[in-house]
């Protein structure tokens, strides 16, 4: 049985959901590829932990002070980072350091974190084959909705005429509130910070960049464009006022933040903005924080995909995902040699 030793960079909320569905699945690696996966490493930005012959639940909690950083997960040689810090799509975040370090040894990653991939997408990419690395980002793509899967595998053959999706829980959720209960944006903002719906500081949401983050990743990941958040027209949700809610109201419409793109020009065009729907349209019944993504094509008609789970399992979810993707393939490369 080979052995699979893999790494967590930030522990945060997903970062620890990731490692304890880890630990719990490590029976169904064994059976279903013949990998015996440790979790070796993990730190944040304070601190880690590490142990050659795997890290025990009961452990995760006991890391040491000043144990972290790239060099010190690269110590473990892992064969898979699971990368989970803060996204930052200025500077790439802590993310890319981690990414970078590791890539260049070969290593496979799961990227969750969307700055690095947003940020040094290409170079990333570009790093990876030299090394024979493969990336997974199924995390950064709105969690549990199928996204890049699709783009990647389901629309094989196919040329992409457009992609547009609700990518955003939050400004999902708010614009829900505000048409249901006819309130204002910032007593929806509220509503939502208190149930724990809305982070405490949720500009990245509310003024379409995370949206834009995620559109980007698709469109370079999953589609081979080179596009930059400079390419991308990005405005958010808190223009929208009790005025907009009753107008369109009236017009029997439903407002969604959504990120487009647009490929049956001469050059891709990209957007992020308030757009309405009629009540028959599948986009005008995404409920609460659900989330979707429909995908014109050449060949295969219309393909849409809609919904989500709650966090930070959701994400864990679609990372482990990946991470099976990853053993799977290696199963199969091995039953090759």
């Amino acid at each position: 049985m080979r052995q699979v030793r893999v790494t967590i960079s930030g522990f945060g909320n997903v970062g620890r959901q990731i490692a304890g569905m880890l630990l719990e699945r490590r029976g169904r690696y064994r059976q279903l590829y013949d990998a015996d996966v440790r979790l070796v490493a993990l730190c944040n930005s304070r601190a880690g932990i590490r142990n050659d012959d795997g890290i025990a639940a009961a452990y995760i909690a006991a890391m040491v002070p000043g144990a972290t950083g790239a060099s010190f997960l690269a110590d473990a040689k892992p064969d898979v980072l699971i990368e989970t810090g803060p996204s930052d799509f200025a500077t790439g975040g802590p993310g890319l350091s981690y990414l970078e370090t590791l890539l260049a040894e070969g290593c496979d990653a799961v990227v969750v974190s969307k700055g690095a991939l947003v940020h040094s997408g290409a170079r990333l990419r570009e790093l990876a084959a030299s090394t024979g690395a493969r990336i997974r980002i199924s995390g950064a793509t709105a969690a549990a909705l199928p996204t890049i899967d699709v783009l990647e595998i389901g629309l094989l053959g196919c040329r992409v005429l457009s992609l547009e999706g609700v990518l955003n829980a939050t400004t999902n959720y708010l614009l829900n509130a505000m048409m249901a209960r006819r309130v204002e944006f910032a007593d929806a903002l509220g509503e939502a910070q208190a149930g724990g719906f809305a982070e405490s500081e949720p500009s990245r949401d509310i003024e379409g960049w995370d949206t834009a983050c995620k559109l980007l990743i698709l469109a370079n990941f999953g589609l081979g464009l080179d596009l930059r958040m400079d390419d991308v027209t990005v405005s958010g949700i808190g223009h929208v006022t009790l005025h907009d809610v009753e107008d369109w109201r009236n017009k029997g419409v439903v407002p969604r933040l959504v990120g487009r793109l647009d490929l049956q020009g001469g050059k891709p065009m990209a957007s992020v903005a308030v757009r309405t729907y009629p009540l028959d349209d599948p986009f005008a019944h995404i409920a609460g924080k659900t989330k979707a993504m429909r995908i014109q094509t050449d060949c295969m008609g219309e393909i849409l995909t809609m919904g989500g789970g709650p966090e930070p399992m959701a994400t864990a979810s679609a990372a482990l995902k990946d991470l099976e993707l990853l053993l799977a393939g290696s199963k199969i490369a091995a039953s090759r040699d």
